[in-house]
């Protein structure tokens, strides 16, 4: 359009009247479309896109997007936070040529096509995947900061519902924005007073300027069917010295007579008579929507392909622990972490490293990375929620994105926002501290058992679970420098070096990690234990007791359970018996994936696993874990249990 050329990079002052009647003209256009693809789709909001659609016909034109920016790391970042509006964003889109607009009506929520049900990045112009209402601005601040860490003079852009303004996750982000003085995020509302069950006032009254104001960002309103008051608003907005928030106020189904201001096409299509009726009043007719109908029959149209970019860093050589040392896991992670920091920060050619924390720094051992990086590091307080969607945003906006807590907090609490990173194929990585049982006197309520089984219910996370310090540093170094999700989890004890038969540190030296990798640790002929994590050397110990009763036992130990070398599996274990064993619920951690590894493949042996199998008890880790048979006699136990 040709009123691009004037407001782009918000450039011109004001829209001239040309300019004017030109995004109206676009906008009107755009609503047919939004209507007939929710109609040929029979399903979707429409009343939503319509009264979002000339906030996103303006914002389109002003921003610094275009289709041969799209995957541009200088573009300007659009977050849709009410995703479900996705019929009017794409149609906005399609006015700016990203694809054709009869494509993605005909094909809009048809199984197979990129227009999904709600915004998703394989969508050209869509920049994360939302629709979970409440995570867009999280998004938007992970985007910002990632500007900021690359030097980046983008500027990112959050549209959002008003019914979702009262999420908690939505404050936490406007905090966080608000500490991190974020002035190159802007947040958008459109505030047409109506959600699915109603008015705001009646479903759950809230005062969103006051919301706003309270956390110190400015708030600039205006009318938000009006091209020229939306471009000034966001004009200003961009240019304000603390984060600003453009409240537009709006008619929920604008344009369309029947559905204006009416909450039961919140999320009903038009159909017969009143898809007439509705094209009619925007200057469209039937026709139109009879050819969407047939093309929907054809072929389907492709999506744009997401992928993963590999970091560019420097990770420095690892350290060897020995027998001499007694360090936990995070102390060698933290070592490690702020060593590759120091080696990366602000150095030409190397991806900038973000590292995120919630109050937890000196436990999770990133206080470290903290002071030899300290513009790259990002306290965002008790605000797990904002911070697990920020940390994902960010490492899909060219950083090696860093999010260490407590395991409970960065699994449990958040496997929504995790999952969504998953979805939107980000590329944090998650540390997990203080997993197990191993927590010991925290007791039950901090003993998170199930990160193994809550990642695998994903489709793009990997876990990494290391057997001692020297793994750890290892598998850090290797984490830091893949592209993808990937957990790093460890409990919070110190643990002895593992070490190989000759007294030497097993994962010292030329150790390589990789991923999927089974390690040998003792041979044996009798059975065989499958360790993950910390219990490898106790599964060692117990190895050593039995062989003093004269039986030989096999201890592997494999660090990446979702990914484990199936095939190296089968052949060390063979048809001896197999023990397993993990600070992890038994039927969700390595042993179930062995276990079902085994059938898969119509192989028949005893097996028996050997975990967690209730809440534990509140002591000496030590005592939590040999109450639940985990220690080095219990696995003994278990193998004797196996042969008889």
């Amino acid at each position: 359009m040709k009123v691009t050329e004037e407001i782009r990079n918000f450039k011109a002052e004001a829209i001239s009247e040309a300019g004017a009647a030109e995004l109206r003209e676009a906008a009107r256009d755009a609503r047919v479309w939004a209507v007939a693809a929710t109609s040929a789709a029979k399903s979707g909001h429409p009343a939503g896109a319509l009264s979002s659609m000339d906030i996103y016909i303006t914002l389109l034109g002003a921003a610094n997007v275009s289709p041969e920016l799209a995957d541009s790391p200088e573009r300007d970042r659009i977050v849709v936070s009410h995703g479900h509006t996705s019929a009017g964003f794409y149609a906005a889109l399609a006015e700016y040529g990203f694809f054709p607009a009869h494509e993605m009506a005909a094909n809009f929520r048809r199984a197979g096509s990129p227009y999904q049900g709600h915004v998703e990045r394989c969508v050209p112009g869509v920049d994360w995947g939302t629709g979970n209402l409440g995570q867009g601005l999280a998004a938007g601040v992970g985007f910002a900061l990632a500007a900021r860490a690359r030097g980046s003079n983008y500027h990112t852009w959050v549209v959002m519902g008003d019914g979702e303004q009262v999420k908690g996750q939505l404050a936490e982000a406007r905090r966080i924005a608000m500490k991190e003085k974020l002035t190159n995020l802007t947040a958008i509302v459109d505030w047409n007073d109506i959600q699915i069950s109603g008015r705001l006032e009646e479903v759950m009254p809230a005062d969103i300027p006051a919301l706003w104001a309270a956390d110190g960002w400015r708030v600039i309103k205006c009318r938000g069917h009006d091209c020229c008051e939306i471009y000034k608003a966001l004009k200003e907005a961009k240019n304000s010295a603390v984060p600003a928030v453009v409240l537009c106020k709006t008619t929920m189904g604008k344009g369309v007579s029947f559905m204006e201001d009416v909450a039961d096409y919140h999320g009903k299509p038009a159909a017969g008579e009143k898809l007439e009726q509705a094209l009619k009043e925007l200057g469209s007719d039937v026709s139109l929507f009879d050819a969407l109908l047939e093309e929907r029959k054809g072929a389907m149209p492709k999506g744009r392909g997401v992928t993963h970019e590999k970091p560019v860093l420097r990770t420095g050589r690892p350290h060897t622990y020995t027998k001499e040392d007694k360090k936990d896991n995070r102390w060698a992670f933290g070592r490690t972490l702020a060593e590759v920091g120091e080696l990366n920060y602000k150095k030409p050619g190397s991806t900038p490293i973000l590292v995120f924390d919630c109050d937890l720094a000196g436990s999770v051992r990133v206080d470290g990375f903290a002071k030899a990086c300290p513009e790259n590091f990002i306290e965002a307080g008790i605000q797990e929620h904002a911070t697990a969607t920020a940390a994902g945003a960010a490492s899909a906006a060219g950083v090696v994105s860093v999010w260490a807590d407590f395991g409970v907090f960065g699994s449990d609490e958040v496997y929504n926002q995790q999952r969504l990173n998953d979805i939107n194929r980000a590329g944090v990585k998650t540390v997990l501290t203080h997993t197990g049982l191993d927590v010991g006197e925290d007791g039950m309520t901090h003993q998170c058992v199930d990160y193994v089984g809550l990642f695998a219910n994903t489709y793009g996370w990997n876990v990494v679970v290391p057997a001692d310090p020297n793994q750890t540093d290892r598998a850090t170094r290797w984490m830091l420098a893949q592209p993808g999700n990937i957990c790093l989890a460890m409990g919070r004890s110190p643990l002895p070096v593992i070490l190989d038969e000759k007294g030497e540190p097993f994962y010292g030296g030329d150790y390589e990690f990789r991923d999927g990798k089974i390690d040998l640790l003792r041979g044996g002929r009798d059975a065989v234990v499958l360790a993950m994590g910390h219990l490898a050397g106790r599964a060692v110990e117990a190895a050593e007791v039995l062989a003093e009763e004269g039986i030989s036992v096999k201890v592997l130990h494999c660090a990446t359970p979702l990914t484990m070398d199936k095939e190296r599996l089968f052949a060390e274990v063979g048809d001896m018996p197999l023990v397993s064993c993990e600070d992890h619920n038994a039927q969700t951690g390595i042993g179930n994936i062995a276990a079902a590894a085994f059938a898969r493949a119509g192989k028949a042996l005893k097996i028996k696993s050997m975990g967690v199998t209730r809440y534990g008890l509140s002591g000496r880790n030590t005592d939590v874990l040999a109450d639940m048979g985990l220690c080095a006699e219990g696995i003994a136990a278990a193998v004797r249990e196996i042969l008889k």
